[in-house]
């Protein structure tokens, strides 16, 4: 096996997950997708865009630690905790770090759990075309748990892990067919999520400034002809000053007199246009007359192409 990442297979969204024997229902962990590959005594971590993270977390990187396979594909969100609960913030802190040197006052900030989920390949042998029940069978064989790594549990009351996951206040769930296939670079309704809160990733067409300090960005999605939409303005949320200040920094030199936006956003008196590079997660409480958020809160900055920040409701219209 070649250490060379793959597309993970993704779940498809849902409003009614199904439930009997053959699905188990899991916490969905607000995190960021990464499989860990090993062979050869090398270890490498990719996320879900095929973008290394092996020097983002060196704590996973020492598979042995907690791993008793010579050769394996893990699939998992690592996440890291605020107050009890996963906080995608909160982990953005470690995987967005750009200066390689501040990993090690990043690990003591910031300390991490790696969730683990699936094997696509265990000493040199592919798993993903054996059922799901297989795959979590060999995990619990050659996965022993510690402080940083857990393997996810599996539920079979469906109803009552989302109830319990909606009082917490967590993300959501995935429920997933007991006899599927691992489908690389798949997505289709074997594995289905539910979340709680919604949210999406979207991309920057516009900022507002308080002073010398961006307080606000203008948001947007594309649709089928790669027409970015905005979607409304955003501005509160859990970036720090601090992170308001990169952000600054960040959207600077992006600064452009032509409007990005395919429509025209509502109030752009003292909008600054930017070409549309940075990317952010952001949670929501629905669609407005389907094309406008309710209450969008930005959870972070994230690292994802612009041009794949898609799922604008009136694409094909």
């Amino acid at each position: 096996m070649e250490l060379k990442p793959i597309i993970p297979f993704e779940p498809v969204v849902t409003d009614a997950p199904p439930s009997g024997e053959r699905w188990i229902a899991q916490v969905k962990w607000d995190g960021v997708r990464v499989l860990t590959y090993v062979e050869n005594g090398q270890v490498k971590l990719f996320n879900r865009k095929k973008n290394e993270r092996t020097h983002h977390y060196p704590e996973l990187a020492k598979v042995s630690d907690y791993c008793t396979a010579s050769s394996v594909i893990l699939d998992g969100e690592v996440i890291a905790w605020r107050e009890g609960k996963p906080s995608f913030y909160e982990v953005m802190k470690r995987d967005g770090l750009r200066q390689m040197n501040k990993v090690p006052q990043a690990m003591k900030r910031v300390p991490i759990t790696y969730m683990v989920f699936d094997l696509l390949y265990l000493d040199g042998e592919w798993m993903t075309e054996r059922p799901l029940a297989e795959r979590q069978a060999q995990l619990n064989q050659i996965i022993q748990p510690v402080d940083h790594v857990r393997l996810v549990p599996n539920f079979t009351d469906v109803d009552g892990l989302y109830e319990a996951v909606r009082q917490q206040g967590l993300e959501g769930i995935v429920v997933k067919d007991l006899t599927s296939a691992y489908v690389i670079g798949g997505k289709d309704g074997r594995w289905r999520k539910r979340k709680v809160t919604h949210d999406l990733i979207a991309v920057v067409g516009g900022v507002t400034f308080r002073g010398k300090m961006v307080n606000s960005l203008l948001l947007g999605l594309y649709d089928d002809w790669d027409r970015l939409h905005y979607i409304g303005h955003a501005g509160t949320g859990k970036l720090t000053q601090a992170d308001w200040r990169d952000i600054t920094e960040c959207v600077t030199p992006l600064v452009q007199t032509e409007m990005p936006f395919y429509n025209r956003p509502e109030r752009i008196g003292d909008a600054i246009w930017v070409t549309p590079l940075l990317t952010v997660k952001v949670h929501y409480l629905e669609w407005v007359n389907g094309h406008s958020l309710r209450q969008p809160s930005i959870q972070g900055v994230v690292d994802a192409d612009p041009l794949s920040c898609r799922g604008f409701p009136l694409s094909g219209r």
